[in-house]
């Protein structure tokens, strides 16, 4: 990738990205995939992942508070890329999801990824890469309006901005997973609304997750802007 950089420490040259939501999940798959890629990676969650790495430093902050993500941003370094993994679900038929889980959804989905891209994009050098984890609900869920808004939402976020910085070989995705096994699956926030296992039997992985998100990033995806990628185990047939 074209932004590499150099360790002040020691010469070596290395890549680092910017994680959020690495305390579990998806975000946490992402992280440690990277990690063993060789990455250096800052991630922000309002909790520590369940594991440590010498390369991995994490900012404790609530992506809820613009403010404090601001300040959060001001004292990280450079990256070569970003990845917006933090997500939440919130669900309820017509009339049913009160304003404020909505706004809820709509900060972190929408406003978060904004905040964070903005910052990002203008320090970043050319051939970086900036990734958001979407999801096939995306395309539309009964009881799950508000949520599919937020995340279809983030496709038009990030295709506005692939042909923005195109020009300078920063690319801009979503990947969209199906049903993952993650702890949202049984986020007391989505009782009533029970996911449905996709065409192959099982629900998606968050490794499978962190593998696209990886692959994304590297030189090999620097064709590849302005998509959205499913990983939904078929259920998009």
């Amino acid at each position: 990738m074209a932004n590499n950089q150099s360790d002040p420490c020691d010469g070596e040259i290395f890549r680092r990205a910017l994680v959020t939501g690495v305390s579990s999940g998806i975000g946490a798959a992402i992280a440690r995939h990277l990690l063993q890629e060789g990455w250096r990676v800052e991630g922000m969650s309002r909790r520590a992942p369940p594991f440590a790495h010498p390369h991995l430093h994490v900012t404790p902050v609530d992506l809820l508070d613009a403010a404090a993500v601001s300040e959060a941003l001001s004292g990280l370094p450079p990256v070569s890329a970003l990845v917006h993994a933090a997500g939440v679900m919130r669900v309820g038929k017509i009339g049913e999801v009160p304003p404020d889980a909505a706004r809820l959804m709509w900060r972190l989905h929408v406003e978060a990824a904004t905040q964070l891209v903005e910052h990002v994009a203008a320090r970043m050098s050319d051939g970086g890469r900036i990734v958001l984890i979407g999801s096939r609900t995306a395309e539309g869920a009964a009881g799950r309006s508000q949520y599919a808004a937020s995340k279809a939402a983030m496709v038009g976020l990030a295709r506005s901005w692939a042909i923005e910085l195109a020009p300078r070989g920063v690319t801009v995705n979503v990947v969209a997973p199906g049903a993952t096994d993650t702890p949202m699956l049984k986020d007391p926030g989505r009782a009533g609304v029970q996911p449905k296992l996709p065409p192959i039997g099982r629900f998606v992985k968050p490794e499978e997750v962190a593998a696209l998100t990886a692959f994304l990033l590297s030189d090999l995806a620097a064709s590849i802007t302005g998509q959205r990628i499913f990983v939904c185990g078929g259920a998009s047939l």
